[in-house]
């Protein structure tokens, strides 16, 4: 059963009872008293603080349990044809699917796709892709650093048009990208137009740095449409291909997943010839029992040479969506199903979708189309699900480690209840190593003197304070107590 806006409404409402039960802090008759800041019932998250971010809620149906470290990094978006009043972009998240980080998008017709933890000149940066799209996108390539400054923004080379489906960073700091290219073609073999246009994927590696092009691949000159699953539709160029992942497959070799074939490919970098197929109708290998797969997504070579990816099937097929790890023996050309990892809801995730395999051998999913997060264990036993509303999805979804240092300050308003009581909010985009926060107040905002100390709880924490002066702040403390950035202070 698919979550319905109802469903969201009635969690919502409970989750900001519960929090105004939920106080914490110095004590009941203390200056200082904190709890998870009340968000009102309503279909997408309101922070006080920050008006100006309305993420969607985002629902943990199992709480996380022997999962990995790490927060959790997703990318939300209106499905085709959907609705919903939360802003789409870039999102961190805790196990309670509390934000950590959100980056709306900054404009409406934009999408923020494929967001995750990468590495680039040896540090752990965020990378996503961000631009506009209908299937197959037109964008750049953008890389944040821990401080959430931009540190790259690129395009694809060779005038050709940056798509979502990958922006893989090499050990060398070069990108790997996805490309969408029409190209006239006779397509009346296929059943089409003698006048048409064909879509071919193409690979491409670019220097992030230079922008030069490294490496380029093109469907076309390699797989004949004769493959495709997908017939051509009069009067639009002709997809026969839809490229959506590419990984390294060692130095010499990448692998390339097409949706239309149904198919992953083995590419020689040196020639660009095909060293195989992995599944569809030319596949190289005998495919074992529950080993075939359709319409997939996000194929990943691992280190014990199995492959994962993402299932996507279909209605049509009867069966349900799925990640699955493939055994690959290369020299017998066998390929036998080792684990499938699926949702309890039995979704079918027609399209996007990823699979993660974490270091101490979870698997992480992103369930696409369908609106889910799940993490399991190395059999498939579900460890955590977490999930958006029905309207809202993402593209791909992972788990990593992550530390954030945003350069300003924290955010703060406040709330008077009398001339006594004031009630702070407080938030800090980004900032993941605040435990506490310390709550200042004064007759000036260079006269404040501490009167206490309240737990963060939450993307915003509400803080009551007992106090008449007309100046307070706040600043963030990490767990040793060490005082972060510098305080905000505003005048009641």
């Amino acid at each position: 059963m698919r979550r319905t806006r109802r469903d969201f409404l009635k969690v919502a409402a409970g989750g900001a009872c519960l929090a105004a039960l939920g106080m914490a802090g110095c004590g009941a008759n203390g200056p200082v008293r904190a709890m998870a800041a009340p968000a009102p019932a309503g279909p997408t998250r309101v922070y006080r603080s920050r008006p100006d971010l309305r993420p969607p809620p985002v629902e943990v149906t199992t709480p996380a349990r022997g999962t990995a470290p790490g927060y959790l990094f997703a990318a939300s978006k209106n499905g085709p044809g959907e609705e919903h009043p939360s802003q789409d972009g870039c999102m961190i998240l805790d196990n309670e699917g509390q934000p950590v980080w959100l980056r709306p998008v900054a404009a409406e017709e934009r999408d923020a796709m494929d967001f995750k933890v990468q590495s680039y000149r040896g540090r752990p940066v965020l990378t996503w892709w961000e631009g506009e799209h209908g299937g197959y996108g037109d964008g750049e390539y953008v890389i944040f650093d821990e401080s959430y400054e931009e540190i790259a923004r690129f395009r694809a080379g060779n005038g050709l048009s940056g798509d979502h489906h990958e922006f893989l960073i090499s050990e060398r700091d070069t990108a790997l990208v996805t490309i969408y290219a029409e190209k006239p073609m006779d397509l009346s073999p296929y059943g089409g137009s003698a006048d048409g246009f064909a879509i071919e994927g193409v690979a491409q590696e670019i220097d992030i740095e230079s922008g030069e092009v490294i490496f380029e691949w093109h469907s076309l000159d390699h797989v004949d449409p004769e493959e495709s699953y997908s017939a051509p539709v009069s009067g639009e160029a002709y997809d026969y291909f839809h490229i959506n992942s590419i990984e390294e497959d060692g130095e010499d070799h990448l692998l390339v997943s097409a949706r239309r074939t149904s198919a992953v490919y083995k590419i020689d970098r040196r020639t660009g010839e095909i060293v195989w197929r992995l599944n569809g109708k030319r596949s190289d290998f005998e495919m074992g029992e529950r080993a075939t797969f359709a319409y997939q997504h996000d194929a990943r070579r691992h280190p014990d040479g199995t492959i994962t990816l993402f299932d996507n099937r279909g209605a049509s097929m009867g069966e349900q969506s799925r990640a699955i790890r493939l055994g690959i023996d290369e020299g017998a050309m066998t390929a036998t199903l080792r684990h499938e990892f699926t949702h309890p809801e039995e979704p079918f995730a027609t399209y996007q979708a990823n699979v993660q395999v974490l270091p101490n051998g979870n698997v992480f999913v992103g369930w696409g189309s369908a609106p889910y997060l799940t993490e399991h264990d190395g059999e498939g036993n579900l460890l955590f699900d977490a999930g958006f509303p029905p309207e809202v999805e993402s593209y791909r979804a992972f788990r990593s480690p992550w530390t954030g240092r945003p350069q300003d300050a924290p955010d703060l308003t406040d709330e008077s209840e009398s001339g006594e009581r004031v009630t702070l909010y407080a938030s800090w985009n980004g900032a993941t190593e605040v435990v506490t926060w310390q709550v200042l107040a004064g007759p000036g905002p260079e006269k404040l003197k501490a009167v206490g100390e309240a737990p963060r709880m939450g993307f915003e924490t509400a803080i009551a304070v007992d106090t008449k002066a007309p100046y307070v702040a706040v600043r963030a403390k990490d767990r040793s107590g060490r005082v972060l950035g510098a305080p905000r202070v505003i005048r009641r």
